[in-house]
């Protein structure tokens, strides 16, 4: 790959349990930067949201399509050149690991908190479909980042404007 190669436009995912900002900092974090950004939660089927609005965590066989569409989206983005930004639980390696799939250089930005914290956050909030019931769930499930994976973790106790700082500090590092 050359260095006009369109697979080389920063790819981001912004990735943690329900409740822990993503979307907030996502956002943010594309604003800022001047790239495209996607909402990982307007991907998914409405069987999934469904499933997860009715205190069902998904399954890995629920995810796998709308990971793939979330990889697609990011593809779609790098091949037009453009850098993106999308948001997304990657809670599992082999999650990331497709999301990654012809996207070398996919960087992680894990918004990482503790339970009273996250669980606050979902309790206050009525505008989303997942209850905080799921959130032990996505607990159980979430495998940290890994060697060989691109990523920072932030602690979501931070204020959104110092989380985005410190996520773009560290992108424009790497």
């Amino acid at each position: 790959m050359g260095p006009l190669d369109p697979l080389m436009a920063r790819q981001v995912v912004v990735m943690g349990v329900s409740g822990c900002g993503k979307s907030t900092i996502g956002r943010s974090i594309a604003a800022l930067a001047g790239w495209s950004f996607a909402e990982g939660d307007d991907y998914h089927p409405a069987a999934n949201v469904a499933t997860m609005a009715s205190g069902t965590p998904l399954t890995d066989e629920d995810r796998w399509p709308w990971l793939r569409s979330l990889a697609a989206w990011m593809r779609a983005e790098a091949v037009a050149g453009r850098a993106s930004v999308v948001t997304c639980s990657a809670l599992k390696r082999e999650y990331r690991d497709l999301l990654g799939e012809g996207l070398p250089g996919l960087q992680f930005v894990h918004l990482h908190g503790s339970w009273d914290l996250l669980l606050a956050r979902m309790q206050a909030r009525s505008d989303h479909f997942m209850p905080a019931s799921l959130l032990q769930s996505q607990f159980d499930t979430l495998e940290a980042l890994q060697p060989g994976e691109a990523g920072i973790v932030l602690d979501i106790a931070a204020d959104p404007d110092t989380l985005v700082g410190q996520a773009l500090h560290w992108l424009a590092r790497r």
